[in-house]
C-alpha cells in the first residue's frame, strides 16, 4: 500500500512555518525597513548573527546618505536656476535703465544749449514764467537722470531699497503722466480758453522793461507763423489802446506798416500753432507711447528683480 505524503519524512512539519513568505517579505522589507528581521540584500538574518544587524544599519545609513545627496542636489538646482534668473534680468534692467540715464543727458544738454545759446526763446505765459523750452527739457532730463542712476545702481548691487525706491518713484512718475493725461483730454476746451487769456495778458508785456524774452518770443512766432495776436490782430489793438501792432505782424515790411491795417497777418496765432501741433500730432504721440512702454518695462523689470533678489535672499537664509 502507498504511504501518504504525511508519512513521508521529508515532508515533515521540522521547515520553519511560512518559510517562503518571510523570506519574500524579506526581500521587500529589507529596502525599506518595514520588517526588523531582514537585511537590505532580502535575505534573513539569524537575530543571534551580530554581522547581520550591523549591515542592516549600514544599509540604512546609506540609503539616508542617498537620499540626503539627492535633496541636496534639487536644492542646489533650484538655487542655480533663481541666480540665472537673477542674473538675466540683472543685466537686462541694467542696459535699460543705462540708456534710460544717457537719454536723460541729451535731453539735459539740449535744455542747457537752448539756455544758452537760444535765450530769446522764452515763455509767452506770465501764470508760468518758467514753462519755457528750455526749462522743461532741463527739468525733465534732470529727473530721467535721477531715476536712471537710482536704477543702474539697484540692478548692479541687488539692493532691494533701491530697487523698490526706482519703482516707486516711476510708478508716481506714470501716474502723473496718466493723471495729466486724463485731465487733459476730459477738460480739453477750458484749458484751450485758459491759455487763450494767460497769452492775451501777457501781450501787456510786450516790449516793457525786463520782459526781453517775452517780445523776442512773441516777434518769432508771429514772423515764423505769419499770424498776429492771440485770436486775432485786435487784441494788440485792444491791449496797447491804439490802432497799431508789433511790427512783427507785417506781412510788408516797411516804416508805416504796423500802422497799415492792409499789411497785417489776418491769421490768429493761437489757432496757428493748435494747427502746428495738430499736423505733428502723430510724432507727438508716438514719442509719448514710447516714452510709456519705457517706463512700464522698468516697472516690470524692477519689480522682477526686487521679487528675484529677496528669493535668493530666502534660500541663502
Amino acid at each position: 500500500m502507498q504511504a501518504s505524503s504525511s508519512d513521508d519524512p521529508s515532508y515533515s512539519q521540522s521547515s520553519p512555518p511560512g518559510g517562503r513568505r518571510a523570506q519574500w517579505k524579506g526581500v521587500y522589507s529589507g529596502r525599506w525597513g518595514v520588517a526588523g528581521s531582514s537585511s537590505f540584500s532580502g535575505v534573513q538574518s539569524n537575530p543571534e548573527d551580530p554581522s547581520g544587524g550591523e549591515a542592516k544599519k549600514e544599509n540604512r545609513v546609506i540609503v539616508l546618505y542617498l537620499d540626503l545627496s539627492f535633496l541636496l542636489l534639487l536644492e542646489l538646482k533650484k538655487m542655480s536656476m533663481t541666480r540665472g534668473c537673477l542674473l538675466c534680468i540683472k543685466i537686462t534692467m541694467f542696459i535699460f535703465n543705462l540708456i534710460f540715464w544717457l537719454g536723460g543727458c541729451g535731453i539735459l544738454g539740449v535744455g542747457v544749449w537752448l539756455a544758452v545759446t537760444q535765450g530769446k526763446f522764452a515763455t509767452l505765459s506770465i501764470s508760468f514764467p518758467s514753462l519755457s523750452a528750455a526749462s522743461l527739457f532741463m527739468l525733465t532730463g534732470s529727473i530721467i537722470m535721477v531715476v536712471g542712476f537710482i536704477g543702474c545702481l539697484g540692478a548692479v548691487t541687488e539692493h532691494r531699497c533701491l530697487l523698490l525706491t526706482f519703482f516707486v518713484v516711476l510708478l508716481i512718475i506714470f501716474l502723473l503722466e496718466m493723471i495729466s493725461m486724463i485731465l487733459f483730454l476730459t477738460y480739453k476746451e477750458e484749458f484751450h480758453n485758459y491759455a487763450q487769456e494767460d497769452l492775451k495778458k501777457g501781450l501787456k508785456l510786450y516790449r516793457t522793461d525786463g520782459n526781453l524774452g517775452l517780445t523776442n518770443a512773441w516777434d518769432i512766432v508771429q514772423t515764423e507763423f505769419r499770424c498776429c495776436g492771440v485770436k486775432n490782430y485786435t487784441d494788440w489793438l485792444d491791449v496797447w489802446n491804439a490802432s497799431y501792432v508789433p511790427h512783427s505782424c507785417c506781412s510788408e515790411h516797411h516804416d508805416d506798416c504796423h500802422s497799415t491795417p492792409s499789411s497785417w497777418w489776418r491769421d490768429p496765432c493761437y489757432m496757428k500753432v493748435k494747427e502746428w501741433v495738430g499736423h505733428n500730432m502723430s510724432s507727438v504721440g508716438i514719442f509719448g507711447i514710447c516714452i510709456l512702454v519705457v517706463q512700464v518695462f522698468g516697472l516690470v523689470f524692477s519689480m522682477l528683480m526686487y521679487c528675484q533678489v529677496l528669493k535668493a535672499e530666502l534660500y541663502y537664509e
